[in-house]
């Protein structure tokens, strides 16, 4: 049954993604089950969208609860779960205002948007010279305006011309960043730890060198912790890891609890106060089952149990993994509950491995040929943690 659904799924779909072949049914917590009734531990969670694991129960009565009062006004009004949200995660922030959106790339070019304003109102830099410097290795979502600044061949290819003022420098490198700000430069975007790269993590000190370098500079610094963000490197922020405060925070994926799509950039009054109505927006963005969702998700966080779970899962995580090295596996990088995993290439592919792992009834994904990327979700139990990396350990080793 599984795999005839997955055929009839192939037939009308568009194919821009390469699924593994299974089709999930139902889930909860770290688990899902297909449609012929096989479990798999989940060791994706949505790309970190599902932080919070599948069916959390106070993530569904919230979104229960919603549905049965109002779903969308559009922001031509405004409905009784806006400032709520607003302020709690703005708080989370400890920043003033909160411009909400949808998907991760929508409030990736809301951030793009918002600092070149900043740059022609407030820096002064003349009409359409702006210059963001962003990383290589990149991955800040899909729209011909972000992948044109990706130096991913998938990505750009076949989809230019792209959009310029963009600056390419190599990701860590605080000589290159320093040596590519000009008076035209309005901000930095970079991802504190590049997930889709691998989960690459960039050398100690860099962060707080971005951001001594943004502020004397005059400079915005804009975090894209759409994947690292919201408690997934076992704190709230993956900033945070070196005490450093970005004037833009880019969010997304797990603020809206794995049930609906919510982004959203957080920053101060003198950065996202430079739009005026009708200069920027989104029907849906801000929307109240967004909302009500959004706002329980800032809620759970704001008691630091599941940063605090990430941080203790994630030295189990790491020490397991590190056991594998040269036992198939040739590095590995973590962060909280979060790893990429380069697997040898005498063992297999990282798609082949991961198809291995899904026989054993465990699921990742492969990025970039031969490194896996594990992100469980942050309620899974130690126990389950530690049989899906034996199953990963017993295909690197086979």
């Amino acid at each position: 049954m599984s795999e005839l659904a997955f055929e009839a799924a192939e037939a009308r779909t568009a194919h821009n993604y390469h699924p593994l072949h299974v089709v999930v049914s139902h889930a909860e917590g770290a688990w899902m089950t297909d449609v012929d009734g096989r479990r798999y531990l989940d060791l994706l969670a949505g790309y970190s969208a599902l932080n919070f694991g599948h069916g959390h129960p106070a993530l569904l009565a919230a979104a229960h609860a919603q549905l049965d009062h109002l779903t969308l006004t559009s922001r031509a009004f405004v409905h009784d779960q806006f400032a709520g949200f607003c302020a709690a995660l703005g708080d989370l922030c400890g920043k003033e205002l909160v411009l909400p959106m949808n998907t991760g790339a929508e409030a990736v070019e809301t951030a793009i948007k918002v600092t070149r304003k900043w740059g022609y109102d407030v820096k002064g830099v003349p009409s359409d010279r702006a210059e963001i410097i962003v990383a290589s290795g990149n991955f800040h979502g899909r729209t011909t305006t972000i992948v044109g600044f990706s130096d991913d061949p998938d990505a750009r290819g076949g989809f230019g011309p792209f959009t310029p003022g963009f600056i390419q420098v190599p990701y860590g490198d605080l000589a290159a960043l320093e040596g590519a700000i000009t008076p035209h430069t309005v901000a930095v975007l970079i991802e504190p730890i590049q997930g889709e790269g691998g989960v690459v993590i960039p050398p100690d000190g860099y962060l707080r060198g971005v951001r001594e370098l943004c502020t004397a500079r005059d400079v915005l610094f804009a975090a894209d912790e759409i994947q690292a963000g919201l408690g997934r490197t076992g704190t709230t922020f993956a900033c945070d890891h070196e005490g450093v405060v970005p004037d833009l925070y880019i969010l997304g994926k797990a603020l809206g609890g794995g049930i609906v799509p919510v982004s959203a950039v957080v920053a101060d009054r003198d950065v996202l106060g430079v739009l005026k109505p009708g200069q920027h927006g989104s029907t849906f963005g801000g929307n109240p089952l967004a909302c009500a969702v959004g706002h329980t998700v800032v809620d759970m966080l704001a008691t630091g149990e599941f940063q605090a779970r990430a941080a203790e899962l994630g030295v189990v995580l790491r020490r397991r993994l590190e056991a594998m090295v040269g036992h198939g596996v040739v590095g590995i990088r973590t962060r909280g509950l979060w790893a990429g995993v380069d697997i040898d290439p005498a063992v297999g592919t990282g798609r082949q491995v991961c198809e291995a792992l899904m026989e054993r009834g465990v699921l990742a994904k492969d990025t970039h040929g031969s490194t896996i990327r594990l992100a469980p979700p942050l309620v899974v139990s130690e126990e389950d943690l530690l049989w899906g990396l034996d199953q990963l350990a017993a295909v690197v080793g086979d």
